[in-house]
């Protein structure tokens, strides 16, 4: 078996570069090692004409093939559906989702070229493994052009409820696509049952258990939490506790014997970066006593600053925290710091380590990853604690965690005054209980089971974390009873009655739509 990996964006390593531990970007490409394979992509560069053919350039055992797109289909596939129609649409923010239907057409025109691309450098026995709501149509668009080969997908973020999707213009068009696919991976059981829930209830499909039909083809829509490196960043973490101060003291001032708070996102609306400062503000006025004696460092280098929701976000972020310096600070203390700019994974893992306190409340996330390397990163005889939101998909296994819901500052400044209070044998307790799901559930066991669930070897019935309890990190001593393993399904339910039977391969090819707005 081959394995080809499809991503919106691939970089292709130079000659000698090694790459740094842990990451999707890694583990995929371990994955490919192993097996020998391709992946496929967009370069991330622009050029002004559309790519013909592309010539894939092999490194060890990996080949990559990737291609450019025009300045034309960056603006209406990347920037315009993917990130101003799907990105807000999918973390439940209607308010801030734009369709425009030239977008629409340029989302499925790269889509339909990638297919055409990718189809002549396939081979009969691979198993293509496609990532992301870039790429959704990508399947059906392969099936028109006669591939056969095992296709599975996975989906990085949130699935929204039928409801919401459904206000997407051609919403049951699109989610259609699915079933061209032969195993769906989503990060949660909520998303998995969301995305189930809406190919019955806007295609007419049925649905048995974990299998969606719709026409000639079946699908299977599970679960599968993604995880990290943990014994990497566990490592990383411990030797890079040093390396960290210098960047502790450059964003936050000499700590001295003060604690630290840390929060770690891309300058996105789906964080709640805002709200989190608020409710930084929140606790330091409920309890003064704390002023001068702990800092909230909020690292969130910004992203697609080409989306005019994000400059708004990068202007609110730092007024917001302006206005709690001025009003909460002191001459030798300021109890906030934003800093935006991105860390190495040494530094962010020394400053994990560092931090008493990680504040990961996003509004919506599809799982957050932050949380898990934070667990990884601390010391076990004196772990911090993890504050973490509720609808973040890691809340599904980390249950350990101080969960809060991300719209309630008071909730949220009051987790803070637990956290920073909290003695250290029950520190110690749910420290031990992380640590035993995050260990269980790492990298290397999400991309092992979903390939062998895609390659036909295995269809878990769901989500739950292996049997038995894991090491813990050197030195650590129990402190109560292991963890036990989650217990979870995926998209169970009742078979609904279709409506129609609609067959997305065998259906006319996805309209082109209207260029104007």
């Amino acid at each position: 078996m081959r394995l080809v990996v499809v991503s919106n964006r691939v970089t292709m390593p130079e000659r000698g570069e090694k790459v740094a531990a842990g990451g999707l970007a890694v583990a995929l490409r371990s994955a490919l090692e192993q097996h020998g394979g391709l992946w496929f992509g967009w370069s991330g560069a622009t050029s002004a004409e559309p790519a013909t053919s592309v010539s894939p350039v092999k490194h060890g055992k990996v080949s990559y093939a990737l291609t450019d797109l025009t300045e034309s289909e960056r603006q209406s596939y990347y920037l315009g559906f993917a990130n101003r129609a799907l990105w807000p649409l999918m973390h439940y923010r209607l308010g801030l989702t734009e369709f425009s239907r030239a977008d629409y057409a340029g989302y499925l025109g790269v889509n339909r070229r990638f297919a055409r691309l990718l189809q002549p450098l396939l081979k009969p026995d691979d198993v293509i493994w496609i990532h992301d709501y870039h790429l959704i149509p990508l399947a059906a668009e392969l099936r028109r052009r006669g591939v056969t080969n095992r296709i599975g997908y996975f989906h990085h973020i949130p699935w929204p409820p039928a409801e919401v999707f459904a206000a997407l213009p051609f919403s049951s068009t699109l989610i259609s696509t699915m079933t061209a696919y032969d195993l769906i991976g989503m990060q949660t059981q909520n998303d998995a049952r969301n995305l189930a829930d809406g190919l019955v209830t806007l295609c007419g499909a049925r649905r048995e258990g974990n299998r969606v039909r719709a026409g000639q083809r079946e699908a299977v829509v599970q679960a599968f939490p993604i995880g990290i490196d943990v014994e990497a960043f566990r490592k990383l973490a411990a030797a890079s506790v040093r390396a960290a101060t210098q960047p502790v003291r450059a964003t936050t001032g000499p700590l001295g014997g003060r604690k630290l708070v840390i929060g770690v996102d891309r300058l996105d609306y789906s964080k709640g970066i805002v709200q989190r400062l608020e409710a930084f503000g929140t606790f330091l006025r409920n309890h003064p006593e704390h002023r001068g004696e702990v800092g909230l460092l909020q690292i969130a280098p910004p992203s697609r600053t080409d989306v005019p929701e994000y400059a708004e976000l990068d202007r609110l972020s730092d007024e917001v925290a302006g206005r709690l310096n001025a009003a909460l600070g002191e001459f030798d203390w300021t109890p906030i710091r934003v800093v935006k700019k991105a860390y190495s994974r040494n530094a962010l893992a020394g400053l994990y380590r560092r931090a008493q306190v990680a504040l990961v409340t996003p509004m919506r996330d599809g799982m957050n990853l932050v949380a898990k390397e934070y667990v990884a990163a601390q010391n076990p005889e004196d772990p911090g604690v993890l504050i973490l939101s509720r609808f973040a998909g890691a809340a599904q296994q980390l249950g350990e965690a101080l969960i809060v819901n991300p719209f309630d500052t008071h909730e949220v400044a009051e987790a803070i005054r637990t956290a920073l209070a909290m003695p250290r044998s029950e520190r110690l307790r749910r420290f031990e209980r992380l640590y035993a799901t995050i260990s269980s559930t790492d990298i290397a066991w999400w991309t092992s089971r979903y390939l062998a669930a895609l390659s036909g070897l295995d269809v878990p019935s769901g989500d739950s974390v292996p049997p038995g309890t894991p090491k813990l990190p050197r030195g650590t001593r129990r402190s109560g009873s292991p963890a036990k393993p989650a217990r979870s399904s995926v998209a169970h339910g009742q078979p609904r009655k279709a409506g129609r039977d609609f067959d997305p391969v065998r259906a006319k090819p996805l309209p082109n739509a209207p260029s104007a707005r």
